[in-house]
């Protein structure tokens, strides 16, 4: 059903997304509803290679086993949640943007903080694919596939973050301005490495999920975090390159961005983008009766469930209402969703709940 819900003129059922909860809020659910919870598995907790992969596995069942007993139609699993994914012969982490310092803040000077010379982009240790090993995750969504549910993936590739870290937030945005060449230098070191992180995750599983899903947040609660000039230029040309890739193995393609991102949806829509997660309901020019008066027709809309109030401090009766209300809004090519999928402990178990009770409410 969640694949039929990206084809133009579906005029089925809406879908529903639980989301994917903070830790501690899936240990409280799963206590609660009686079912097995999976703690992450630590970095050196395990072995080796089998038994990192079988913990991994594991964990990841556990978490797609609560998805459908929170009623979800999906879920969403990278190799990025997957601890065994990224295996590197020296224990070195995917992207060591820092040197080896804690990360304390945003705008903490990572590695190429400095960097004025493309000699010094290519010095950094940019990851190599190689390292990369999917027998985990396939596993996983082989499981929630038997669970009955669609399955959101890919490699998260949050190039955009990434660049924040290894430039530090603030001085990355500067340098946009003061050094482009070198921006787009690395950029373009992130982009090589993820299209073919990609390219090998989906000739093994493009066959096995149903949307290609990937995230960068792009706004803050009022506005852009950049000029709607400096994403073109430096973020729109990796976003087109992702879903072209996954468009090119027949999928419809999500992208996930928190906050007030209303100015660019057009450019998302025209750079090949099929849906647009999460609907961040409270920032600015996201309220879902302007979202859908301007691009229902064109995009599927996938989240909307206030978390920032509604589901942490109202009643269960007002998500109940809130959903049929956004259901209302977006018509049948709509999933429900919270409006920041991972739920933090201060969102009731019946008020998770009550996104799935208001949409069965709904249907006749």
């Amino acid at each position: 059903m969640i694949k039929a819900l990206f084809q133009p003129g579906y005029a089925g059922e809406v879908g529903f997304w639980s989301g994917n909860p903070a830790e501690e809020t899936k240990e409280i659910y799963s206590r609660k509803l009686g079912i097995e919870y999976a703690a992450p598995p630590r970095a050196g907790e395990q072995g080796g290679r089998d038994e990192l992969v079988a913990v991994s596995a594991r964990k990841g069942k556990a978490d797609a086993e609560l998805a459908a007993v929170l009623g979800s139609d999906m879920i969403w699993y990278a190799p990025e949640l997957d601890a065994s994914a990224w295996q590197h012969p020296e224990g070195k982490p995917m992207f060591d943007c820092t040197g080896g310092k804690p990360k304390e803040s945003l705008s903490q000077p990572g590695v190429l903080a400095g960097a004025e010379s493309l000699s010094e982009v290519e010095a950094f240790d940019w990851p190599d694919p190689d390292h990369l090993d999917f027998t985990s995750t396939l596993e996983v969504i082989d499981f929630a596939r038997s669970r009955g549910m669609a399955v959101a993936g890919g490699m998260w590739t949050p190039f955009f973050h990434i660049l924040c870290d290894l430039f530090g937030m603030e001085n990355y945005f500067v340098k946009m301005y003061t050094d482009p060449a070198v921006v787009e230098a690395a950029t373009e070191r992130l982009l090589v490495f993820y299209m073919e992180a990609n390219r090998r995750f989906l000739d093994q599983a493009a066959d096995r999920i149903d949307i290609f899903f990937f995230g960068n947040d792009l706004g803050s609660q009022s506005d852009l975090l950049i000029s709607p000039d400096a994403f073109d230029r430096f973020v729109l040309p990796g976003i087109r390159r992702i879903a072209g890739l996954a468009r090119s193995y027949s999928l419809p393609v999500m992208v996930h961005s928190c906050g007030a991102v209303s100015r660019i949806i057009p450019s998302l829509i025209d750079s090949g983008v099929d849906a647009l997660h999460p609907l961040q309901a409270r920032a600015a020019g996201m309220a879902a009766d302007e979202l859908a008066a301007r691009f229902k027709d064109d995009l599927v809309f996938v989240g909307g469930v206030d978390t920032q109030d509604l589901l942490p401090f109202r009643s269960a009766s007002a998500v109940r209402d809130e959903v049929r209300r956004l259901i209302d809004v977006f018509g049948s090519r709509f999933v429900v969703s919270p409006s920041h999928e991972a739920l933090l402990p201060n969102v009731s178990l019946e008020n998770a709940l009550a996104m799935r009770e208001g949409i069965l409410e709904e249907e006749p």
